[in-house]
């Protein structure tokens, strides 16, 4: 319990107090949504309250940019609500504080979650020394939206499969004197290099995650690809603030390629005219020497330990991952299930925009378990927006990365060192 508190404290130091206390209704269930899958589930919950007439849900929409830092202060307040929804880039760091009800035996006893219907690496971001920790609920992952029509135009019949095949296809289309690049890479996301980085074998850290692994032959690989696009001038080097608006550009032919995730679907539908709308499509990510990997994304619903409810938190968890309702969720917000049998049926089934990410999500590897992960991607990101402008080289860049993954990490060596995360213990 005292090295649970220790890092409790090394956590938390340095945030603010006086999150408000959920009220304590015993006949009612507390559950915080995060962004806009707040709104939507709110049309999925009345269905589960008319099989469940007992059960009384008091919905809380939080805002992403405040969401991360209310759950951490409602846990040094002892008042997190019964349930969550969690990105699983955040799950370590909740897992280690020992905040979470371990699901295992749940998931054993029931009927409707059956874990070989999931993704597997998308399950696997919610497993922690053996143990499960929460269930997914949506994911996502990024590939290639691209302009099928000038592809074709320019001689190419189908999207790339490896590195060496894009690189070509990328030369063909760019003509920077004309303003149009092979691809949209904005400097200021991390996102796009971290997958190329995860096709690579090399872990990105090292050491139980103590270390950085950046100087790796892998992740130089990965870097000098990424730096080399912007080098032969196949993509601007701008941010997305300076692309101003990505969508307009693409159906203008400003680029080709894009690189981004499933919400874009629904974006280009909206914001390309109909004329326009046989004109782009979606395909996987080409790997170094073949069809490659992609980044694990996604939120998970996961039960508070201490909550008061969680009977009818489990419900529904188990509701909300029925492939029926996973549909409807599709339909509603446009994200995408993490289960192979909710891609069996409905729109989503139908949807040729969407095979690629079903394709995808076969081949998808999960961000390393730390809890500082997201602060090490920024500063990857920073160092390799450096080696961009042509300030560092690809070596001088990875041994960059690796001393401030290496100082954000720092504590965490310090804490293994001295005392066992709750990971390593039995639940």
């Amino acid at each position: 319990m005292k090295a649970r508190r220790r890092l409790a404290s090394l956590v938390l130091a340095g945030l603010l107090a006086g999150c408000a206390q959920h009220a304590t209704d015993d006949n009612t269930l507390t559950f915080w949504t995060i962004g806009r899958e707040g709104e939507a589930i709110t049309q999925l919950l009345p269905a589960f309250e008319r099989e469940n007439p007992q059960i009384q849900i008091r919905l809380q929409q939080l805002p992403l940019s405040a969401a991360h830092q209310k759950l951490l202060t409602a846990f040094a307040g002892d008042s997190l609500p019964d349930m969550t929804q969690l990105g699983n880039t955040w799950m370590p760091e909740f897992v280690a504080l020992h905040a979470l009800e371990p699901l295992q035996s749940r998931v054993a006893a029931s009927s409707v979650i059956r874990p070989d219907d999931y993704f597997p690496s998308i399950w696997a971001t919610n497993v922690y020394a053996g143990q499960l920790y929460g269930v997914p609920w949506y994911v996502d992952t990024r590939l290639l939206f691209y302009r099928s029509d000038v592809l074709r135009a320019a001689g190419f019949q189908a999207p790339p499969q490896d590195w060496a095949q894009w690189r070509r296809m990328l030369a063909a289309l760019s003509h920077p004197q004309q303003g149009r690049y092979g691809i949209l890479l904005p400097t200021n996301e991390y996102e796009q290099l971290m997958s190329l980085a995860l096709q690579q074998p090399d872990s990105l850290l090292r050491d139980g995650g103590r270390y950085g692994n950046f100087e790796s032959a892998g992740f130089k690989r990965a870097l000098a690809f990424y730096v080399d696009t912007f080098k032969l001038q196949q993509a601007p080097a701008i941010t997305n603030v300076e692309a101003g608006n990505p969508w307009s550009e693409f159906g203008h032919g400003v680029y080709d390629f894009y690189f981004s995730g499933p919400w874009n679907i629904g974006e280009f539908r909206q914001r390309l005219p109909a004329a326009e709308q046989d004109d782009w499509n979606t395909a996987p990510l080409p790997g170094p020497d073949g069809p490659g990997a992609s980044v694990a994304g996604g939120s998970s619903l996961v039960i508070f330990r201490h909550a008061t409810h969680k009977e009818a938190a489990w419900k529904l968890i188990q509701y909300l991952s029925r492939p029926d309702v996973q549909q409807q969720f599709y339909d509603l917000l446009g994200d995408m299930p993490p289960r192979r049998s909710s891609w069996a049926g409905g729109h989503l089934h139908d949807d040729p925009k969407a095979l690629a990410f079903r394709e995808q999500l076969e081949r998808v590897k999960p961000t390393p378990a730390v809890p500082e992960w997201e602060r090490i991607a920024n500063e990857m990101q920073l160092v390799a927006a450096q080696a961009v402008a042509g300030n560092l080289s690809i070596d001088q860049a990875a041994a960059e990365i690796d001393r401030r993954a290496d100082r954000i990490l720092e504590k965490r060596r310090w804490v293994l060192a001295h005392t066992p995360l709750p990971t390593e213990e039995q639940p």
